[in-house]
């Protein structure tokens, strides 16, 4: 299969210094393969060896000559270690910021590119003011989201949502319900929704948001991008207490092992719940101590 030359829509939605032409698409692709190369300081023999192309078959492509398949881009993208679409993409300038911060990508470890991700939507995705305008309160149930998040709104003159009642009210059904119905991996879908709904009518608000927002992605990267987050957390023995202390029985109930599930709980979510923004720990704490701090945190 051959490159063909982009249509006319498409032409015309490229900046007139980026078009491509039959006449200059092949020394143009030519050129960015020989920068990509040499920016890799990898010489001509060694890429057309990694790609299983000839030398000469690839000095031809870097001097614009002849006809090119994409199986064969496919195997210079991979040799030269960039992504098919990188080698196709039109050059912009590069300047020094842009040449360090590939670098430092580049040297990163794979687990750590996520938490670069996660830190880059949340400071840079949104606007910081707009941003801090939303506080989301994330958790395990019994931290203090609901009392604390609905005296933070009253004070502030803020809508307070709690993202598990208004799935209720998307679905018309208990949560509990829906988990039965729909099971977890429907739970989270209708959450996505229910969120995407909840952030895009409310510019300013205190959102409560269930404990297990953290382990779908998508929602939770919402979050991050556009609310301030905050982790509300006591010691696992508290979160217990003050979940039966308001009447529900559930979490021992027949269940010997209910603390040490808390605990593993809490153990495996911690590194997703320390990408909030700050850490409210009300371990010991009462209302009002906990508010104040709340306070300091969200309203400087």
């Amino acid at each position: 299969m051959s490159l063909e030359p982009t249509t006319e829509s498409q032409q015309e939605a490229l900046p007139a210094a980026e078009q491509v032409t039959e006449s200059n698409i092949l020394p143009t692709l030519g050129k960015r393969v020989r920068e990509i190369r040499d920016r890799r300081g990898m010489t001509r023999k060694l890429v057309a060896r990694e790609a299983g192309v000839s030398e000469r078959h690839l000095a031809h492509l870097e001097g614009g000559d002849g006809n090119v398949s994409i199986v064969l881009l496919h195997n210079i993208a991979r040799a030269l270690n960039v992504s098919l679409i990188e080698l196709l993409a039109p050059e912009t300038e590069d300047t020094v910021e842009k040449r360090l911060i590939r670098r430092f990508l580049e040297r990163l470890p794979q687990h750590r590119l996520e938490e670069v991700v996660f830190r880059l939507m949340r400071d840079f995705g949104h606007e910081e003011a707009v941003r801090r305008k939303r506080i989301a309160l994330i958790g395990l149930r019994g931290a203090g989201k609901s009392t604390l998040g609905k005296r933070l709104a009253q004070e502030e003159t803020m809508p307070f949502i709690e993202l598990d009642r208004e799935i209720e009210k998307e679905t018309g059904i208990p949560g509990r319900e829906i988990f039965s119905l729909y099971g977890q991996s429907g739970y989270r879908r209708i959450e996505k929704r229910t969120l995407e709904r909840v952030l895009r009518d409310n510019p300013r608000a205190v959102i409560s948001v269930g404990g297990g927002v953290v382990s779908q992605p998508e929602s939770f990267e919402m979050l991050l991008s556009q609310c301030m987050t905050v982790w509300v957390k006591a010691q696992p023995e508290e979160h217990m207490a003050r979940v039966m202390a308001q009447g529900d029985l559930r979490p021992m109930a027949g269940n010997d092992e209910a603390m040490e599930d808390l605990k593993r709980i809490l153990e495996a979510r911690l590194p997703l719940y320390a990408k909030a923004d700050t850490v409210l720990d009300t371990s010991g704490e009462t209302v009002d101590q906990s508010f104040i701090k709340l306070r300091q945190l969200v309203l400087g």
